[in-house]
């Protein structure tokens, strides 16, 4: 019998369509000689659905409407054990809802806030199911670019200078937050939203009243808001992890090729095409053409950056090159990057097929690894006391 995977994407995100894209062209990666994918499609307001037709990005095309009018819509119980896809609507009154599908294993391929954020691998870690990618932990730590700089920072790997602050501070105190920039920053800044992902609400500030326009953008997203100083002779490399925290290896290193001062969203899932076809469309130089010594550093600085916040799976940590200096930061990780960066994997030698094959081995290795660990203790502690008046709480301890 053939493992089930149940690819997850879409989401109430801001990159849903992003994730969209990422997810199909990992389900035609997938060797269906042997292992069966049910897709499920998160909708913009949260609804699940299944169906054959949400495997090929061309019907998304036609409309959600018409799409999901061939689909089923689905749920999954908060149950520990409970691995069933169930129907949300009963056809009957005899209809006792018997599951649409069993899985074995989930990959989520959900990009950006309420999805890679761990707010959705809590869901899967209440029920309990195998899956790959990073927990609620190291998912909610790498997607909030303040949190995350903050514990790179504590373990000495390089982060640029930055400030950061919440929108409500930002209403209450914009003048003083200004000079705070102003002097220990200075211009130029880029200003970014904490918490979302694909260039979204990003913007470059070279005065004042263009900081405070783009910290007005970002706000439209976010509730935290970081500014950070800006290297102005800048070179980006990308580099993709894959395995979990004490064990990983590291992708040939690639340099996206920007025209401004950051790659935006457009230059990002655009490249020269005429229509979206995820993170490989973007322009790149692969691998990237740098110094060995360079080279090493940067894989050995991405592997420390996986490795510190707890991840799993395949993420790509970003980091910048001041070229005036040769001075390296880590800018970010992507714990579900887009097109899950196959293209820098098949540049290492490992086939996209091979490549969804060992996140599910490493989603299987990771649920076996949990099943050693304590979780309850077998001690009736409601049998001590014999009632209501011998439960002291907090009042009986000594």
């Amino acid at each position: 019998m053939k493992t089930k995977i149940g690819v997850f994407f879409g989401g109430r995100s801001t990159e849903h369509e992003i994730s969209v894209i990422s997810a199909n062209q990992a389900m035609a990666a997938i060797n269906r000689d042997k292992y069966d994918v049910v897709p499920i499609y998160i909708t913009k307001d949260g609804h699940w659905y299944t169906g054959d037709a949400l495997c090929d990005v061309a019907n998304y095309k036609k409309g959600i409407k018409n799409l999901l009018a061939d689909c089923t819509e689905v749920y999954m119980r908060p149950i520990y054990g409970d691995y069933n896809l169930y129907p949300a609507k009963r056809q009957g009154i005899f209809d006792k809802g018997k599951p649409v599908a069993t899985l074995d294993v989930v990959i989520p391929v959900l990009h950006g806030s309420n999805v890679e954020d761990g707010i959705f691998e809590g869901v899967l870690e209440t029920i309990g199911i195998p899956y790959a990618g990073c927990n609620t932990l190291s998912s909610a730590n790498g997607m909030d670019k303040i949190t995350m700089k903050m514990i790179l920072a504590a373990d000495g790997i390089p982060v640029v200078d930055y400030v950061w602050f919440t929108d409500k501070q930002w209403g209450r105190e914009k003048d003083k937050l200004v000079e705070s920039i102003e002097s220990r920053l200075g211009y130029p800044v880029i200003v970014k939203p904490a918490n979302l992902g694909s260039s979204i609400g990003i913007g470059s500030a070279h005065s004042r009243e263009e900081l405070i326009a783009r910290i007005d953008d970002a706000g439209r997203y976010s509730s935290r808001i970081i500014v950070e100083k800006m290297i102005k002779n800048l070179q980006e490399i990308n580099c993709s992890v894959l395995g979990d925290a004490d064990d990983y290896e590291t992708s040939v290193l690639e340099e996206p090729i920007k025209s401004g001062d950051f790659l935006d969203y457009k230059m990002k899932y655009m490249g020269d095409a005429k229509g979206a076809r995820g993170m490989q469309a973007s322009k790149k130089r692969i691998p990237a053409e740098l110094p060995d010594e360079e080279t090493a550093m940067i894989k050995h600085l991405a592997g420390e950056t996986f490795r510190v916040l707890g991840c799993h799976g395949l993420s790509r940590v970003d980091v910048m090159i001041d070229a005036d200096t040769r001075k390296i930061y880590v800018n970010e990780i992507n714990t579900i990057p887009g097109s899950l960066s196959f293209y820098l994997w098949e540049a290492a030698g490992v086939r996209f097929d091979e490549l969804m094959d060992r996140l599910v081995r490493l989603a299987l290795k990771r649920k076996r690894s949990q099943e050693t660990k304590t979780t309850s203790f077998d001690a009736n502690i409601f049998a001590m006391g014999g009632g209501v008046k011998g439960a002291k709480g907090y009042k009986g301890v000594k």
